[in-house]
């Protein structure tokens, strides 16, 4: 499978929360594990979308955990042929994939990673955190409703605008699990 070509993001666009998302998620998670068979030793709902009330753009992000990242590699052909496209982000100690489907400008992001590192992962945290704390979701959706307005086509602004906020919930939670502190932009 080979690196997706580059497509025009579409404007950021945050919307109030869907409670048809989990739904979506759950019928995805079943064709993420018919094609990839065993290789998938966890699979779970992250990002604003499986936050229950929170406004989020309208893309379902999934994390999901490989034994060695070296053993997604198996899986990337069978991914392909659902609609997943392999796209380069610099991010290390993990793959990205994004699915595009007719009508949506980008409705799947698929977040490969190690199972050593599923416990420490910073979204998982940060979903878990929110979930937990409505009046940190509350904040955090309205930032993200004011970025959206203010940087609606630099979808990168949109993200740094958004990492104080972040980084200072991702925090508490690892700070609560007694995980040390690291930034939430992997180099």
């Amino acid at each position: 499978m080979t690196a997706s070509s580059e497509t025009p993001e579409p404007d950021i666009l945050v919307v109030p929360h869907d409670p048809a998302w989990p739904e979506r998620y759950g019928a995805e998670r079943e064709a993420l594990l018919g094609a990839t068979g065993s290789l998938l030793v966890a699979i779970e709902h992250i990002g604003s979308t499986a936050v229950p009330g929170l406004e989020a753009k309208p893309v379902i992000d999934i994390m999901a955990a490989v034994l060695r990242l070296a053993d997604a590699s198996a899986a990337l052909g069978r991914l392909g042929e659902i609609g997943y496209q392999l796209t380069p982000t610099g991010m290390r100690d993990r793959l990205f994939l994004r699915k595009r489907t007719p009508g949506d400008a980008c409705a799947f992001h698929l977040h490969l990673v190690e199972q050593a590192t599923w416990h420490e992962r910073n979204e998982r945290l940060l979903r878990d955190h929110l979930r937990a704390h409505p009046e940190d979701a509350r904040a955090y959706g309205a930032l993200k409703q004011r970025l959206a307005r203010e940087h609606r086509r630099d979808g990168l602004a949109y993200t740094k605008a958004k990492t104080a906020l972040v980084q200072s919930i991702v925090d508490r939670a690892r700070d609560a699990r007694g995980l040390p502190r690291v930034d939430v932009w992997e180099d």
